[in-house]
């Protein structure tokens, strides 16, 4: 039988470190309990400065995804702030994402979670961009003039030669870029509005958007 998790047992851990930090993000969250996380190579749009505030100053950036058992989350996140040091400047930022569903982590313990005095919800939304290779520095511009202060850029592709992965039915290849940014609710939907119409994104093929909250924040300013 399927290993399967509730929204109430597990979130998306997010950390954005400098190139080569990475291995270290994970030795640390595996000092705390966690099973593993998958690593992802993305680079900032050294172009703009304006992306001081996702720390992305430096070209070369690593994206650690981890999937956790909620009651890791706040210790994994004060052991990294302790290591990495999130209050500094161009030290990375850390953000938690809640998740409906997943499959694949069979080794946790699946006990209920009393909410009542769970994790402050922040102002902030994550939202992920897909479209085609070259054009996520537009799209960071389109979001900057709409309000947005950083971004986050990483290339997307298929698992083979001969076949492509696909996110809502639209393929993720070599030729696809994905631009992720964190809004303040009240920009997110001038942000979204702003992509939406610049890209055409309501028209086949022409991209992908979508946003999902974000429970807790280190690092921005």
């Amino acid at each position: 039988m399927d290993t399967f998790s509730h929204l109430t047992n597990f979130e998306l851990l997010t950390v954005i470190v400098n190139y080569g930090q990475g291995s270290k993000v994970l030795k640390v969250a595996k000092e705390q309990g966690v099973k593993g996380g998958t690593l992802l190579m993305a680079k900032g749009s050294y172009k703009k400065p304006i992306l001081e505030f996702l720390e992305l100053t430096d070209v070369r950036k690593e994206i650690v995804w981890m999937i956790i058992p909620h009651q890791l989350v706040n210790k994994t996140m004060h052991a990294l702030d302790e290591k990495f040091r999130f209050d500094k400047p161009n030290h990375g930022i850390l953000f938690v994402i809640p998740i409906s569903s997943f499959l694949g982590l069979g080794d946790y313990s699946f006990e209920k979670i009393d909410y009542s005095g769970g994790n402050e919800m922040t102002t902030y939304n994550a939202i992920f961009t897909i479209v085609d290779k070259g054009n996520a520095e537009e799209v960071v511009n389109v979001a900057t003039h709409a309000g947005a202060k950083g971004a986050t850029i990483m290339n997307a592709r298929g698992s083979g030669i001969h076949e492509t992965s696909k996110l809502f039915n639209m393929e993720v290849e070599q030729e696809k870029e994905i631009v992720l940014i964190l809004a303040e609710h009240s920009i997110l939907k001038d942000i979204v509005s702003s992509i939406r119409e610049n890209f055409n994104i309501d028209e086949p093929g022409k991209g992908i958007i979508f946003v999902q909250e974000v429970h807790q924040t280190m690092g921005i300013r």
